[in-house]
């Protein structure tokens, strides 16, 4: 049987040795050696071209990233400084980081925060500098805890777990791991569980959100359980309130006090439910 096999394009092999031996026949040795050094030469300089190219790039990125950091309060770039740090242990609790798990961090910043080019040129630039720490994840939340108050630290948590739940599974050790953040830098029990029930579900571990909430989801983003009184749900929603309100942590900067507004949409919208029911 005959079959059609399609045709490879041939090399340049014989077409170089072609050229070459043309320079031999139009000038010798000399015109083919000032061939050769102009390659050289041109290879060189488009090397180096390249090389200041990058490092010009680079350089550019780092004026950006300073002038973004310049333009705001010291509170606002510690706190990212020490959030992304904490981010980075977290992903670092397996013995390494991945890509993988590098891009849902900087997703964040970039969707959920907002940032603009020259602010993830920052965060990157804040990236690089945790992934290159010997700092351990115990001195980052100590810091932390030592220069913040209450309100910044529940807005900490609260950040931490919407960064995990960007991926599609979440690991009962990275579960662990924010139970021992929040233990750390002193969140009591009912707070975290205010925090932790809008992302977490029986065993699946999902984030709810608008309608597709029920009415046990709504219970917990008030830190309570089903059954609570009126009373209970008054109360632990005045509370919650205080401790989110989008002022106490305007200090840290806009995209944080646009947390403490969704937050506060979140808990207005389980406790308008909720009181209705019960």
């Amino acid at each position: 049987m005959i079959v059609y096999r399609q045709h490879k394009p041939q090399g340049c092999g014989g077409c170089l040795l072609v050229f070459v031996l043309l320079l031999l026949a139009l000038g010798g040795a000399p015109l083919l050696l000032d061939f050769l050094g102009f390659l050289f030469f041109s290879g060189i300089f488009i090397v180096l071209l390249i090389f200041v190219g990058i490092w010009g790039f680079s350089q550019y990125i780092r004026r950006m990233a300073g002038r973004y950091a310049r333009s705001q309060t010291e509170n606002h770039n510690q706190f990212v400084f020490l959030l992304v740090n904490i981010l980075i242990r977290i992903a670092q609790a397996d013995g390494v980081v991945t890509k993988a798990e590098l891009g849902p961090i900087e997703n964040f910043f970039r969707h959920h925060l907002r940032y603009n080019q020259s602010q993830m040129y920052w965060v990157r630039d804040l990236i690089q500098d945790a992934l290159a720490s010997q700092n351990s994840l115990e001195a980052m939340l100590a810091e932390f805890k030592g220069h913040f108050a209450y309100e910044p630290r529940l807005i900490l948590l609260e950040l931490i777990y919407q960064v995990l739940y960007t991926n599609a599974k979440v690991s009962s050790q990275e579960l662990t791991m924010v139970q021992t953040i929040a233990d750390f830098i002193g969140i009591v029990a009912y707070d975290h569980q205010a925090i932790r029930g809008k992302y977490v579900s029986g065993s699946r571990g999902r984030v709810f959100s608008g309608h597709g909430r029920s009415e046990t989801q709504y219970y917990a983003i008030l830190g309570l359980t089903p059954g609570a009184s009126a009373e209970e749900i008054k109360t632990a929603y005045r509370k919650l309130s205080m401790q989110y309100h989008p002022d106490k942590v305007a200090y840290l900067g806009e995209e944080f006090r646009r947390v403490a507004e969704e937050k506060m949409k979140e808990l207005n919208e389980a406790y308008q439910h909720l009181k209705k029911t019960a």
